[in-house]
């Protein structure tokens, strides 16, 4: 299934700055270096991996998004795919790790992405999945501010259409077979997040 161009260019998405880093962290404390990157985008992330050790595939259903990060990043692998396809390439026994930053709230289907992370891994391996942060506090911060209008951003073409909080988050992952181990948040203040990072594990 191919899907409109979401409107990727050179430049890093804005989440890349506080996220990239977290990401990076959690995946040192991973076993392994193998990583799949599941909705790349432009490869930002992935490429920022590969520059820190990390043998990184990105995927993407974006195939205008996956010719920038070829471009960019050439010394990473880059496939177009979609998460209600089978994984076909990749290490035999599966990938170390599987990181897929701000994409879960961007899908009609979320189940698919949950499973192809859990199917792409090897037993033990370790899924780090983002997503904007919504919790009591934030939520009623931006009801308080009148700024749920411009949170949601209903015009933004390719934009957010699942909003998560820690709880429904966890019962994806759980229901795709994972065990949920850690949580952070991310960006600005506790309580008030830009994001949220989940870390699961795929049991042995």
């Amino acid at each position: 299934m191919q899907v409109e161009n979401y409107g990727w260019a050179g430049h890093a998405p804005g989440s890349s700055d506080y996220l990239n880093p977290a990401v990076l962290e959690l995946a040192l404390f991973a076993s392994g270096k193998v990583v799949l990157d599941a909705g790349c985008g432009n490869g930002e992330l992935a490429g920022f991996l590969a520059s820190n050790g990390f043998e990184v595939t990105g995927v993407d259903a974006d195939a205008e998004g996956i010719a920038i990060a070829k471009q960019r990043f050439p010394t990473s692998e880059f496939e177009v795919a979609t998460f209600d396809s089978a994984v076909n390439f990749g290490p035999e026994n599966g990938f170390d790790i599987a990181v897929s930053t701000e994409v879960v709230e961007h899908l009609y289907s979320p189940h698919q992405l949950a499973r192809y992370c859990f199917d792409a891994l090897r037993p033990g391996g370790s899924l780090i999945m983002s997503t904007p942060y919504h919790g009591y506090l934030k939520n009623l911060a931006l009801a308080v501010l009148g700024r749920w209008a411009r949170h949601l951003s209903p015009n933004w073409h390719g934009g957010h259409i699942k909003f998560w909080d820690r709880a429904s988050l966890t019962t994806l992952l759980d229901e795709a077979g994972f065990v949920v181990t850690g949580f952070r948040g991310v960006g600005r203040v506790p309580y008030l997040w830009k994001s949220m990072i989940l870390i699961a594990q795929k049991p042995d």
